[in-house]
């Protein structure tokens, strides 16, 4: 690979490292200064909600506009909205003081940077790996290790930070890391952006809005890759916010929840530098059988709830399996998905993404309210089970092998 190839891919790599990283950060700062400032524990479930549906709004117009325009510019664009919107809050807090309806209405203003950001930045990779000449798999898999490593080190940093320098400071660390981001995704050239536009089959406005839905309507191959990675996140939402925050309340030993997730990170560290070194040197259906193995047997290890060991050994693995899952169904999409309806897709996959942890959270709750917290965990995995049972029923998983993507849908 040639210098300009790496720092092509140096620069795509950090951009997205610390996007994330900021991401974690405020994610830890948000909740800490809207309960010093509103008192109330309802308040953030009040910002979430209320900034809920803009997001899924915003998302799917981000598909359109992600397949119309320089999709390079759309992300460096995207982190500066998101780094304005976090640096406005000590701002506004140190000249009108913040109230709640501050945090809604900022966290709206984020969306429109965090939403459209995160898919424009999956949707590059493809043009990064052909200009730098990095293997997809290869790029996929280190990608995915920088965010394991974000998840890691985004909440033990935020922690310290505002331990050091209180909530409001971080925020403006924060900002800072967007920035970084931005200007980072600057130096990757131009072109890299550029969508490829057929003349011969320009797009009336519906069929524009319409175009990802097509494309998922010709290709059961893509259906079922959203299928598994939607049936995981709705799994991992129940068992995470729910299942394992109840078992540990009942038993008394709260923090051991945040144990049990730092473990779940650095198994998908693990997972994620294995997919990183042997990606392109097993086959795809190989790693597709061991990922869907060595997952179902976590997540039903996790669910019976039977003693610590069991418990840990199963984040453990579903850390790893997760991220080789993840790496390998992120490879086989870009493949798959023509590069001109390639924003559309996933943002229709990661509109859908943001509900499903919620739906997962929801409904083991309604079971373990009903039941106990072992049925409902045990209930999220016959989910992932079901899930998988039909996407293997219907033998789409074929035709894994390294191939070029589509051009037309």
């Amino acid at each position: 690979m040639c210098s300009k190839g790496m720092r092509i891919v140096a620069a795509y790599l950090a951009s997205h490292f610390l996007s994330l990283l900021g991401n974690g950060v405020v994610a830890v700062a948000l909740p800490l200064v809207v309960l010093q400032i509103t008192g109330s524990p309802l308040s953030m479930g009040a910002i979430s909600a209320a900034t809920a549906i803009p997001a899924v709004v915003i998302g799917l117009v981000a598909g359109i506009v992600i397949d119309r325009w320089n999709r390079r510019n759309i992300s460096v664009l995207s982190d500066f909205i998101s780094a304005a919107s976090v640096a406005a809050l000590p701002v506004v807090d140190a000249i009108w003081g913040l109230e709640l309806w501050w945090f809604i209405a900022l966290g709206i203003i984020g969306a429109f940077g965090d939403v459209p950001g995160g898919t424009a930045r999956e949707v590059l990779v493809a043009a990064v790996s052909q200009h730098s000449g990095v293997p997809l798999e290869r790029l996929v898999g280190i990608r995915q290790t920088l965010t394991s490593a974000a998840l890691v080190v985004g909440p033990a940093l935020a922690g310290t930070l505002v331990a050091l320098l209180g909530p409001s400071t971080v925020f403006l660390v924060t900002a800072a890391l967007s920035g970084a981001a931005a200007l980072l995704t600057l130096t990757i050239p131009r072109s890299a952006g550029v969508v490829a536009h057929d003349p011969s089959t320009q797009e009336t406005p519906w069929q524009q809005i319409t175009g990802g839905i097509k494309v998922l309507r010709h290709s059961r191959f893509l259906v079922a890759t959203i299928v598994l990675i939607i049936g995981l996140t709705t799994v991992g939402g129940g068992l995470q916010g729910l299942v394992l925050p109840l078992h540990f309340s009942i038993l008394g030993r709260p923090e051991l929840l945040g144990l049990v997730l730092a473990t779940m990170a650095v198994g998908m560290l693990a997972g994620a530098l294995v997919f990183a070194v042997l990606g392109t040197r097993i086959t795809r259906r190989l790693w597709l059988t061991i990922g869907f193995t060595f997952l179902t047997v976590g997540f039903i290890g996790m669910s019976i709830l039977a003693s610590l060991p069991v418990i840990f050994g199963s984040a453990l693995v579903v850390g790893i399996s997760n991220a080789m899952l993840g790496g390998v169904l992120g490879v086989l999409q870009v493949e798959k998905t023509p590069d001109r309806a390639r924003g559309r897709v996933l943002a229709l996959q990661n509109t859908a993404l943001q509900l499903a942890a919620p739906v997962g959270i929801g409904g083991s709750g309604i079971i373990a309210e009903l039941a106990s917290p072992a049925i409902a965990g045990l209930a999220m995995s016959a989910v992932w089970v079901l899930a998988l049972a039909i996407v293997l029923a219907t033998r789409t998983l074929h035709n894994l092998e390294r191939q070029e993507a589509l051009q037309d849908a």
